[in-house]
């Protein structure tokens, strides 16, 4: 094969595996050309990511983009024994460190986002990729996640806005805990995970055998947010309870970019966990900057705050009963460095 057609080396899903796929020319002149050695499990986001600022170049840049998106996301798909699936999840960074979300079913083109804090970052990819927005998914009241809602429903009167905080912006529509609605074809789940604030709320979004949780600032890829709001029994139930018993392949989507800095806790307080360490040696990598989407299974084996229970932290923190563990785990990490 000819030497000016890059091959893309990533690896699948959360077991590793190594595949090759090659791409047009084209790519060596776009901004995508420096994702060719990204894994496969952030190659799909990274690709969204690029998609506002892709707006701004040519009309075939932005092809491109939308091309290696949809090949990507073929190409995970031949590896996977699940039914195919018509739920899109495209993260968008706003802010610092944060994410917003959109969530978009092909089927209809019906699409949700979740904490448009920068309104017009959502407003240029939904146009581009030709989808009605029907919904917003806030997951809690917090600025750099709900501090959007007055400028979007200023553009778009009507929407619906979910959430189970009266302290969020423009709510419409307060969820109970476990009720389903849908976005289209998909069906969505409001989970009641308070103890960031006591209006949080997870997303479990169910599309066929496809999954995928929104959980704001309750989860992060191996950690969670602090107790602004509640205990830490009020987390270990969010986490243990109800988050931990979601299928294993459910994807985790969440609100901040700081897996790297949770990993290299997650590695002080359990150094023998291998898990924790090939994921940090990943996560280490310059080229990878988006690590989101996780899994349940990862968070399992790697998120400290989910693993309470396991004895080399009982060890580490002196505490048998695992809401102490939590406790102390939280106070160190606050203090971190």
């Amino acid at each position: 094969m000819s030497s000016s057609i890059p091959f893309l080396p990533f690896l699948h899903s959360a077991h590793y595996t190594l595949v090759t796929r090659a791409f047009p020319p084209s790519c060596l002149s776009t901004p995508l050309a420096r994702l060719k050695r990204q894994p496969a499990r952030t190659l799909t986001t990274l690709c969204s990511t690029q998609l506002l600022s892709l707006t701004k170049s040519s009309p075939e840049t932005f092809s491109f983009a939308q091309q290696v998106q949809q090949s990507s996301f073929l190409s995970l798909k031949r590896f996977s024994t699940t039914t195919p699936s018509t739920m899109r999840v495209i993260p968008v960074p706003v802010l610092e460190d944060n994410y917003s979300y959109i969530i978009l079913d092909e089927k209809t083109s019906e699409a949700a986002v979740v904490d448009p804090v920068q309104p017009q970052k959502l407003m240029h990819i939904l146009q581009h990729l030709g989808a009605k927005l029907t919904s917003v998914l806030c997951t809690h009241h917090h600025w750099d996640h709900a501090g959007g809602n007055v400028e979007l429903i200023a553009k778009k009167p009507g929407l619906a806005v979910f959430g189970a905080d009266a302290r969020i912006p423009e709510i419409n529509y307060v969820v109970k805990d476990k009720e389903e609605f849908k976005v289209g074809s998909l069906t969505v789940q409001a989970l009641w995970t308070h103890c960031h604030t006591k209006g949080s709320v997870s997303y479990y979004v169910k599309d066929g055998s496809d999954r995928a949780v929104f959980t704001g600032d309750t989860l992060f890829l191996s950690g969670c947010g602090r107790f602004f709001e509640g205990t830490a029994a009020d987390m270990y139930n969010s986490l243990l309870h109800i988050l931990a018993t979601l299928p294993v392949e459910t994807k985790v989507y969440c609100g901040h970019e700081y897996t790297k800095a949770n990993l290299k806790f997650a590695n002080h307080v359990e150094p023998d966990n291998a898990h924790v360490t090939q994921k940090l040696q990943w996560c280490m990598d310059e080229n990878v900057t988006v690590t989101v989407p996780g899994t349940i299974g990862e968070e399992l084996l790697c998120n400290p705050f989910l693993r309470v229970n396991e004895p080399s932290l009982q060890a580490f923190t002196g505490k048998t009963d695992p809401i102490d563990v939590m406790d102390v785990l939280r106070e160190l990490k606050n203090n971190f460095k």
